[in-house]
């Protein structure tokens, strides 16, 4: 919501795309693509909307966070330094959708507390590790791994104060996560049986307890350990990563940047609540299986998820059940588009250019000729949220309202009360 910019069109597919549909088609076509790009993310262009409210001051900020939150006028400080650094207008729309997200996910609280997290723990190590281990290093030594583990649980460093007994009394994810990293450790340094004297060089090479660590996102704002690394602004190590994402200022740095940091057409904020849930993008790439959907009259899973991935984030070479409806759907409109092409252009799914991609215009252009209208840009993705930090499954629905609902209340606020 911070500025309109073009989309711009590529000359040489606009050169093709005349030579084989009608003048008409393609006006209509740039006309969908040349949609509002109401980009909530840098001001590189110093170009505001007139209806824009700035926030520039911290203390202005800060009558924007709820008034129960503790230290509020130190987590606006730490917004306002990190929204400046990120290059992030600081409109009250982009404020808002920052202070909703962080309460939404911590209330406030840069290492949160979570009922129950022990017991869920776990649970949760107990049955996701093991098949981590397998698909590792296959079944026969996997399982091994496994059962190593097991007693290294009741056992080390003592059986008065094993690991699983820390792992019971504790409140936090930090407190849970450096129970980790010390099993990690230790294993990696205790495997020597024969039987998996191979396992070991694996282990101590291949960053083991990062790839196994359960705890994969972290603090205030609830941030995937791998998308900070991605996006890590020094040098440190990955443990040091991740003591500094459980700060105030950290979890906010990286929270900021996984919400903001990417452009989108999106016309409510809900749909980019929904993708800091699902997946970047995932508001727009449900709506293009949607568009497929109704083409074919199919009934696809609307998760956003245009092929399929591995636990790494790999895109696998399996097609996906999308992947297949467009090669179906091109074949059936007698588009010789090459299922080569249509691969190397799904594989942008997670980035801003597909929308420039053949294969995603073609959708929307072949939307428009059949139901003469433009295709929807963005829906709310079907996925289901787990895992053991919920007292139950929810859906990206759920918390994308839930986001909104706090997003609305910071937006009504007035500039000169605090929020209760």
């Amino acid at each position: 919501m911070s500025y309109i910019r073009p989309t711009k069109i590529n000359a040489r597919f606009l050169l093709i795309a005349v030579s084989k549909v009608s003048l008409i088609s393609v006006v209509l076509f740039i006309l969908s693509a040349c949609k509002d790009q109401k980009e909530w993310n840098d001001r590189s262009d110093n170009t505001f909307t007139t209806d824009q409210v700035m926030v520039i001051e911290p203390a202005k900020i800060s009558r924007l966070i709820p008034a129960r939150v503790k230290y509020r006028d130190e987590w606006a400080q730490d917004i306002s330094r990190i929204m400046d650094e990120l290059n992030i207008i600081k409109s009250k729309e982009n404020v808002c959708s920052i202070i909703a997200v962080i309460d939404q996910e911590s209330n406030f609280v840069a290492n949160p507390v979570v009922p129950g997290l022990g017991a869920k723990a776990i649970k949760a190590f107990q049955t996701e590790v093991p098949e981590k281990f397998v698909r590792q290093f296959g079944p026969a030594l996997g399982s091994a791994i496994s059962r190593y583990f097991a007693y290294v649980l009741t056992n080390e460093p003592s059986r008065q104060n094993s690991f699983l007994i820390q792992m019971e009394k504790v409140k936090t994810e930090q407190q849970l996560d450096l129970i980790y990293r010390q099993i990690f450790v230790y294993v990696s340094k205790q495997f020597y049986a024969d039987e998996i004297a191979n396992a070991a060089a694996k282990l101590t090479g291949k960053d083991f307890g990062e790839r196994n660590n359960p705890i994969t996102t972290i603090g205030s704002m609830q941030v995937a350990v791998r998308y900070a690394r991605d996006h890590q602004r020094d040098n440190a190590s990955v443990n040091e990563l991740r003591d500094y994402m459980y700060t105030r200022e950290g979890g906010l740095y990286y929270g900021i940047h996984r919400l903001m940091k990417y452009p989108a057409a999106y016309d409510k904020a809900l749909y980019r609540f929904a993708d800091y849930n699902s997946g970047i993008y995932s508001s727009r790439n449900a709506a293009f299986q949607q568009n497929i959907n109704r083409l074919l009259k199919l009934n696809m899973a609307l998760d956003g998820d245009l092929l399929l991935y591995d636990k790494d984030g790999k895109a696998s070479k399996q097609p996906s059940r999308t992947e297949i409806a467009i090669n179906q759907l091109f074949a059936d409109y007698d588009l010789s588009i090459k299922p080569e092409r249509i691969r190397s252009d799904l594989l942008k799914e997670k980035q801003p250019e597909f929308e420039k991609t053949l294969t995603y215009n073609k959708v929307v252009w072949l939307y428009h000729q059949q139901f003469r209208k433009l295709a929807p840009y963005a829906i709310m993705p079907q996925v289901v949220i787990s895992g053991p930090k919920l007292s139950k499954d929810y859906n990206t629905n759920w918390y994308a309202n839930n986001v909104n609902r706090r997003y609305l209340l910071c937006m009504r606020a007035g500039s000169g009360s605090r929020r209760r």
